[in-house]
């Protein structure tokens, strides 16, 4: 098993920096999410993870390696494509096995292997079809099952789920969450999907702009967002922010009062979510429902 981290890495391309003085750490055996909104820096942390994409500054290790030196073929990662970037005209098990039989893998092994993520990923029946005979879902398990085979010391996912349909995409949460408690690797997922985000992850790390927000466990994140960007952006609904103005040791509030021992400014952002509202007929409160789901 593996631990990866991070240490002060920072990434540009030219004079625009898209990553700024990333620190984490994703231990042994956890999955941890990379949410935030498109362009924040999240597929191209993954990139340089793999070696796709050189770093501009800082390390990566996994465990007392250092990997950031190492070519991608020795950085013993596996990563799946939100495009499945399956070969065309090889078979489920010829896509399986492409990676080990081109690292000289001994046919007894490689047979071993791609039977064993066959069975795990549920695609023992589909071994002779190519990928256009294939659904979307069983596709993403080829994709999935690819990297399985390599026995890597960390998963990387960058938005695997994104080309699926809404019924599909749920369907394939759950089949990653029951991988990653099966085989217990260490996992770094991407998606800008805050749903998938609460749903798979053990922390999730939200990113803005290549900066990190904050890093906590989807409920952490959820009561106690860092900021209005974390409360905005995670939660569906999102986090309500009405804006407040404390006098002495109260909050008014669209014509209401809350008490407060806390506010150390004149204003103050109250962030409200759907459960903390409650129907009072003496309420100092008033308002109309528009809509409800």
């Amino acid at each position: 098993m593996a631990t990866l981290e991070l240490k002060h890495v920072s990434k540009s391309f030219g004079k625009v920096n898209v990553i700024h003085d990333m620190n984490l750490a994703v231990h042994d055996g956890e999955l941890v999410v990379l949410v935030g909104p498109s362009g924040c820096g999240k597929s191209t942390m993954l990139r340089m993870i793999a070696g796709l994409e050189k770093s501009s500054g800082g390390e990566i290790w996994i465990n007392d390696r250092r990997i950031d030196l190492l070519p991608p073929k020795d950085r013993r990662i596996a990563m799946v494509f939100q495009s499945y970037a399956l070969y065309p005209h090889k078979n489920v098990s010829g896509n399986l096995g492409f990676a080990l039989h081109h690292a000289r893998v001994n046919k007894a092994e490689v047979e071993q292997r791609v039977n064993a993520a066959a069975e795990i990923l549920e695609l023992t029946d589909l071994m002779d079809r190519k990928p256009r005979e294939l659904s979307g879902g069983q596709r993403q398990r080829v994709a999935i099952g690819r990297a399985i085979v390599r026995e890597p010391d960390v998963f990387l996912f960058d938005e695997p789920l994104s080309n699926l349909d809404a019924a599909l995409r749920v369907h394939m949460r759950v089949e990653i969450l029951k991988l990653h408690q099966r085989l217990g690797n260490t996992m770094l997922y991407v998606t800008h999907d805050q749903v998938e985000a609460m749903t798979l992850a053990d922390r999730i790390v939200v990113l803005k702009d290549g900066r990190v927000e904050q890093i906590g466990t989807p409920l952490e994140l959820y009561r106690q967002p860092a900021n209005s960007f974390v409360a905005g952006f995670i939660g569906s609904p999102a986090m309500n922010l009405l804006q407040g103005k404390v006098v002495k040791d109260t909050v008014e509030l669209a014509g209401a009062k809350l008490c407060t021992s806390k506010a150390t400014s004149p204003s103050v952002t109250i962030g409200l979510r759907p459960e903390h509202i409650k129907l009072d007929p003496q309420g100092s409160l008033s308002g109309t429902v528009l809509v409800f789901e």
